[in-house]
């Protein structure tokens, strides 16, 4: 009988060749460390009560309480309306950032004119280049008492449009579209790029229309980045967009407007009361990472696909 010859076993060694790549990794990796690894040891002052005064004796010498802090915010009644405006705006904002980019990306991928897509894709992508700092005041200049709105529609009787209780949500879910939907068109017309042609042209021969063609083509191809999107962004449910409330919410609208993340910043940094603060921001994020999970489990079963 012959011999077989013997396979050669994959060398699993990492060559000279990679070490700059892991190089160019080092900053970032520094980076996430002290600004996300660093900072969970705070952690510790949710279940204390913190006296700042003793300075950075605080950490390990104040008065442990055990879960006394989440028992306080748990019967809050700030903290019950706060839980209940981020979750309407979080969500608010989940689904029509989940829809609107995909239609809008459709929509795109129709236009032939290359020129004119492009010039399209730059304009609605520019506003996620600006921060919340000025997006706040150019929309003091369209909504406020002396604003371009109020000039042209109610100069008679001008309306407090940023505040309003009732309007603030809206204006919120509205306002955050504008700044943020040119960025995850792009992501999902990078998706569409990669759907393979030879499927369109089949479906063409099968005497589809574009329509079907969208339906049947388009969509199955974007699925993967589209199952991503949903369960990343249901860690963020109890992230109703600190940058955005804080620059634009004041004392009329805080029945409406304050969330979770405004009201930590009032009772930290401005009421002293670190260990609440800490508390609430530690309940945030363990429902975010339980939310996160179990939405990872879901796409695994349903879809098929997995982020981790």
């Amino acid at each position: 009988m012959e011999k077989r010859p013997k396979r050669r076993r994959k060398s699993t060694t990492y060559g000279m060749s990679t070490i700059p790549l892991h190089l160019m990794l080092l900053p970032a990796v520094i980076l996430l460390f002290i600004y996300r690894y660093l900072p969970m040891g705070g952690l510790v002052i949710a279940f204390q009560n913190f006296d700042i005064t003793m300075g950075i004796r605080a950490f390990w010498e104040s008065e442990w309480v055990g879960f006394d802090n989440f028992m306080r915010i748990f019967g809050d009644d700030a903290f019950t309306r706060a839980l209940r405006n981020t979750l309407t705006i979080a969500i608010g904002k989940m689904i029509t950032m989940y829809f609107f980019p995909i239609i809008i990306a459709l929509m795109l991928n129709e236009i032939r004119i290359s020129a004119l897509k492009r010039g399209i894709q730059t304009l609605v992508y520019l506003p996620f280049f600006l921060s919340w700092v000025i997006l706040a005041g150019i929309i003091r200049d369209i909504l406020g008492m002396d604003g371009i709105v109020n000039t042209l529609f109610f100069s008679q009787n001008p309306r407090f449009f940023l505040g309003d209780p009732s309007l603030f949500q809206p204006m919120l879910i509205i306002t955050n579209i504008w700044r943020e939907f040119g960025y995850a068109t792009i992501v999902y017309l990078a998706a569409i790029t990669s759907v393979d042609p030879e499927q369109y042209e089949a479906a063409m021969v099968d005497g589809a229309t574009r329509l079907r063609q969208t339906w049947h083509v388009t969509l199955p191809g974007m699925r993967p980045i589209i199952v991503l999107t949903g369960v990343l962004s249901l860690g963020g449910i109890l992230n109703a967009g600190f940058d955005q409330v804080f620059n634009l919410y004041s004392v009329p609208v805080r029945a409406t407007g304050d969330i979770i993340d405004t009201l930590v910043f009032r009772t930290a940094m401005v009421g002293g009361q670190f260990h609440v603060g800490t508390a609430i921001g530690l309940f945030n994020s363990a429902v975010g990472f339980l939310l996160i999970i179990t939405a990872n489990g879901l796409a695994k079963k349903f879809a098929g696909y997995q982020v981790f």
